[in-house]
């Protein structure tokens, strides 16, 4: 009896090479011999992005390009017109988040979904925008931190210590130019917050040092969630939930593996894994934080900010 004829893999457009996303996702799902490999999806065309005006940008997307064309066999498209015919789904991994409202609205009106790569922009306003326009569009797209499936985060989630009462969260946190403080990096250490938690939180103060800077939120049901944003020093991820019985404690890093198997299911069912509205939130929690910084970290509501973006 022959075997069944597997499933030909999805195929993948790349928009943006400025970032080592772009060769880790690429080698994964591009390479059998990987000792991580994910089946399923194959990135088959590449559309080059970078900002000038951020040298972490432009300085390497040169490289970057140049592994994922000559290493994993990816082509170049001159357009999106081009690097959006016949493929399956998009992944925008472009470092800046200034142009991601309009590549995702040139993915949407070829009706491709997304996978958006942090920071899903560099302004709420853009950010609820992105969701409206794929809820409008009818088409999946989802944004999130790699961190969030983590081994340890994972374990320390389904953990059961009871009661929920808290969560902590730690990790690096340096700023992008162009964008809110939180929202490059701090996405990490924050996405593992509401990992725990959950949507509900109502409101966020904010302490900014020098070397790293403490947001607490405050959820509706009277849990806390402290994110302690490191600055300069050790860049370790570190988290804690806090249960009623017992406190769960884990170690990790960003792993990319996890992540790049649930953007092929995503692909292949068109049900995002996270929702729009638990990514919305986390970002109005780091708005809410920086706004708080402004304030001399009075407490900001959620609800305050959120409101100021969408009337």
């Amino acid at each position: 009896m022959s075997a069944a004829p597997t499933a030909p893999d999805l195929r993948l457009a790349m928009i943006g090479m400025d970032t080592s996303h772009c060769v880790e996702f690429t080698a994964r799902l591009n390479q059998p011999e990987h000792p991580e490999y994910v089946p399923g999806a194959r990135v088959v065309k590449a559309l080059r992005s970078f900002s000038d005006d951020i040298p972490m940008s432009c300085d390497r997307v040169a490289g970057f390009e140049s592994r994922v064309r000559h290493e994993f066999g990816v082509d170049l498209a001159s357009s999106f017109e081009e690097v959006l015919q016949d493929i399956d789904g998009v992944l925008i991994l472009t470092l800046d988040g200034r142009p991601h409202l309009s590549q995702v609205k040139a993915a949407l009106a070829a009706g491709k979904p997304v996978f958006l790569d942090k920071p899903v922009a560099a302004s709420l306003s853009d950010v609820f925008e992105v969701f409206r326009a794929a809820d409008e569009a009818g088409v999946p797209l989802f944004s999130a931190s790699a961190l969030r499936w983590h081994p340890d985060v994972v374990r320390v989630a389904q953990k059961d210590a009871g009661e929920v009462l808290g969560a902590i969260s730690c990790g690096p946190s340096h700023v992008l130019e162009h964008h809110p403080d939180l929202y490059f990096y701090g996405i990490h250490p924050t996405e593992v917050l509401f990992t725990f938690l959950g949507q509900g939180c109502q409101e966020v103060t904010f302490t900014k040092g020098k070397y790293s800077s403490v947001a607490v939120g405050r959820w509706h049901n009277g849990q806390l969630g402290t994110l302690h944003a490191i600055h300069e020093g050790a860049h370790v991820y570190r988290f804690t939930k806090l249960g009623r019985q017992l406190i769960s404690e884990g170690l990790g890093g960003i792993d990319y593996t996890p992540l790049v198997r649930q953007l092929v299911t995503f692909f292949q069912t068109g049900i995002p894994p996270v929702s729009p509205e638990q990514t919305m939130e986390i970002y109005a929690f780091m708005e809410a934080a920086n706004q708080s910084a402004r304030n001399g970290g009075a407490a900001v509501e959620l609800d305050e900010v959120c409101r100021a973006v969408t009337k």
